[in-house]
């Protein structure tokens, strides 16, 4: 396990698994494993290009990931508070340097949007992003599809279909993400 760098990364872990939060501690996991820092940068994994860089998150250090095979391309930002640096000219966040150069041309840019534009102005400083900052971003980076994730805990499927119905047409295209969700990719 690789995580952002903000102390002992096996420290950071153990915290996060176990009692209350998760049922095991660290130490009952079963397999091969290590933690690791991972700092900001570029690494080969496996034959994939793996690029980790900070995203906006005021509350705690959070990065975004851009995964290349060289044919295609994913980017994913979690947590991502485009507002904790600005507010846009849309008032939905800034569209962050790194956070652009993650998505630039991907074909596929999975990211926080947990809020709809109504939703979002009462919710600007809860550490998330809106549905629209998510598409604009991949707009902005000319991203070729858009699939949205971290969905507010209280949308239901029906309410996602209904959001992801009425964006049919929109540059560039957009998914939801649902368990099972399956992405190929040229």
């Amino acid at each position: 396990m690789l995580i952002p760098s903000q102390g002992d990364a096996s420290a950071v872990m153990a915290r996060a698994v176990s009692p209350p939060h998760f049922p095991v501690r660290l130490e009952e996991l079963r397999g091969t494993w290590t933690v690791e820092n991972l700092e900001p940068g570029e690494r080969d994994i496996e034959g994939f290009q793996v690029t980790s860089l900070d995203v906006p998150h005021k509350l705690s250090r959070t990065y975004g990931f851009r995964v290349s095979d060289g044919t295609s391309a994913i980017a994913y930002m979690s947590d991502h508070w485009p507002t904790s640096i600005g507010p846009g000219a849309d008032g939905f966040g800034e569209y962050h340097d790194n956070a652009l150069a993650l998505a630039e041309g991907v074909d596929m840019l999975i990211h926080d949007a947990q809020y709809t534009s109504e939703e979002f102005p009462a919710r600007a400083d809860f550490g998330h992003s809106a549905i629209e900052y998510a598409i604009g971003l991949g707009r902005k980076a000319g991203a070729k599809a858009v699939m949205l994730y971290h969905h507010d805990p209280d949308r239901t499927d029906d309410d996602l279909d209904r959001i992801v119905t009425s964006l049919n047409g929109t540059k560039p295209t957009v998914y939801a993400a649902a368990e099972g969700s399956v992405i190929e990719l040229p």
